[in-house]
């Protein structure tokens, strides 16, 4: 599905001798104070923090993988780096914040791979199982050999035999996404060519629910998600009520960490085993090659989408694995050097991010301790306190607002289906009212700064036309900005904070008419969708 294409945050004991009492008193005060609400396991599974230095890492270094990110095409939203199962370094870019959940999108298939690992270990199912066992209602009239070869363990290593890849068009085109899928001819044998299938993961979702009864995100709670002190994980579903499989996982930035510091640990947690050692050796190992045509070694050993795919994990460079959504979300799990870092953005050129992670995470970790380097320490936690994102720079305009406040400017048809925008102004604040076909939408900006809400307004999606599309979801938090770029130039940014994108409204008045361009920021051509009176 995705392929190519907050304040800052940290906790550090004892940076500053002087502030020791201090620092102990707060800590022991707000463990206390946790411990009246938190269960046995959810205590159990607060990932303990760590100065970088103890663990061997440059806090140095951190900053200057913070320096590249600042100037990169990239947009980090959150990061979080553990070294021996310590997080040591922790940040978010303001408006994103640590209690929010972030689209995933492709880092949801690893948590499918994972219920299949349950549900393996559980005697559920095989690898080996053939597809079309599962859907005796669903099968076309005609089952043909590579369909009727089609393995559990195809659609794990993306081997499906589908070409093109289906995706789109079906979850754009029909409600019953398993009908669809098994109606598609598969013109490979099964097993042997790599083709990127988001459909086939949705596939294994499917197959969960059939043999537990439970969608995935339901069946991966008790196995999953509660021993690692996970809450209100949320999962879109299909129309017929299947966890999408494929994408539309949704969770916190430390979740992640947590999950990836499980598969390091070969599936123990806190001494205890909750998925095999064996799978997850198979599941992170490669099982095909994602190219058949010879490559040059150089051009091999550039790109992390060249090292091989596990059961819906990718293989890195440096012997390292990940889990990896569209936009730059990430799970990145480094045996050799005892780390996991987990990470969300929005960027156009994913193989940069990582990259920069090569480049300063990578020789910023030794084997051994570091000496204490109070200075750097200090002057990386100012830098993680300090990241945002900003917002658009205050430039209020209050003739300008007082001559459209309170005002309706009607749209057009259009494919948007928004049929026209009212403002509002007070006190450096923009409410604006969004009419659709079937709704209206309140939504707040600020002047100069983010104005956080809600709203179930979809914001840009890379499944929006998908049937069902974001649905099983909570109402959406946003953060908004405006900004007046001349006295006829209204600017509006609404950035979905539990997503990778902004959406951004440029309207432009002209006596009593109104027309808008939309930006989405995943259209990096900028092209826009332009609405007119």
């Amino acid at each position: 599905m995705d392929r190519r294409v907050a304040p800052g945050f940290l906790i550090f004991i004892g940076i500053n001798p002087n502030m020791t009492h201090k620092i102990t008193a707060i800590a022991l005060s707000l463990f206390l104070g946790a411990c009246s609400i938190e269960t046995q396991a959810q205590q159990a599974s607060v990932l303990p923090r760590s100065i970088p230095e103890k663990e061997g890492v440059s806090s140095s270094g951190i900053s200057r993988f913070l320096d590249a990110a600042a100037g990169s095409k990239d947009e980090f939203h959150s990061f979080v780096f553990l070294r021996h199962g310590k997080i040591i370094a922790e940040g978010w870019w303001n408006p994103y914040k640590p209690a929010l959940h972030h689209t995933l999108y492709s880092v949801s298939k690893s948590f499918t791979s994972t219920a299949i690992g349950f549900a393996v270990s559980e005697n559920r199912l095989s690898v080996h199982d053939k597809v079309i066992s599962f859907f005796p209602q669903d099968l076309p009239d005609t089952i043909a050999p590579n369909l009727s070869a089609l393995t559990v363990q195809d659609l794990l290593d993306m081997s499906e035999g589908q070409d093109p890849e289906p995706t789109g068009r079906v979850i754009t085109g029909d409600s019953n996404w398993v009908r669809s899928f098994l109606a598609i001819p598969v013109v490979h044998r099964p097993g042997t060519q790599f083709l990127y299938n988001s459909l086939g993961v949705y596939i294994l979702a499917a197959i969960v629910q059939k043999v537990t009864g439970q969608t995935v995100v339901d069946y991966l709670a008790p196995r999953l998600f509660q021993p690692l002190g996970i809450t209100d994980a949320d999962w879109e579903v299909s129309p017929q009520g299947i966890s999408t499989g494929g994408w539309g996982l949704r969770l916190k930035t430390e979740d992640l960490a947590k999950v990836g510091q499980l598969y390091l640990q070969k599936g123990s947690w806190q001494g205890r085993p909750l998925l095999p050692a064996k799978w997850i050796e198979e599941a992170t190992n490669q099982h095909i090659d994602q190219v058949h045509d010879s490559l040059t070694r150089a051009r091999r050993d550039s790109s992390d989408w060249l090292q091989g795919y596990g059961y819906l994990f990718w293989r890195c460079r440096h012997h390292a694995y990940r889990a990896d959504g569209a936009f730059g979300q990430y799970i990145i799990v480094m045996p050799d050097q005892d780390a996991v870092l987990a990470i969300t953005s929005e960027t156009s050129d994913m193989q940069d991010e990582l990259n920069l992670v090569w480049k300063y995470l990578l020789p910023a970790m030794q084997k051994d301790p570091l000496p204490a380097a109070p200075k750097e320490v200090a002057a990386l936690q100012q830098r993680l306190t300090s990241l945002a994102l900003p917002p658009l720079p205050a430039a209020a305009d209050a003739q300008a607002e007082a001559g459209i406040s309170g005002k309706t400017y009607p749209l057009a048809p259009n494919s948007t289906h928004i049929t026209g925008l009212s403002f509002s102004f007070k006190d450096h604040l923009c409410q604006l009212s969004l009419q659709t076909d079937s709704a209206t939408y309140p939504l707040s900006f600020g002047s100069g700064k983010w104005v956080e809400g809600t709203t179930t307004l979809h914001g840009p999606h890379l499944t929006s036309a998908a049937k069902a599309s974001l649905t099983g979801l909570p109402p959406f938090r946003t953060a908004g900005s405006y900004r007046w770029k001349d006295t006829n130039t209204l600017e509006l940014a609404l950035r979905f904070i539990e997503s990778p994108h902004t959406q951004t409204f440029e309207c432009h008045f002209d006596s009593d008419k109104m027309s808008v361009t939309i930006y989405n920021s995943f259209d990096f051509a900028h092209k826009g969708i332009a609405l007119h009176p």
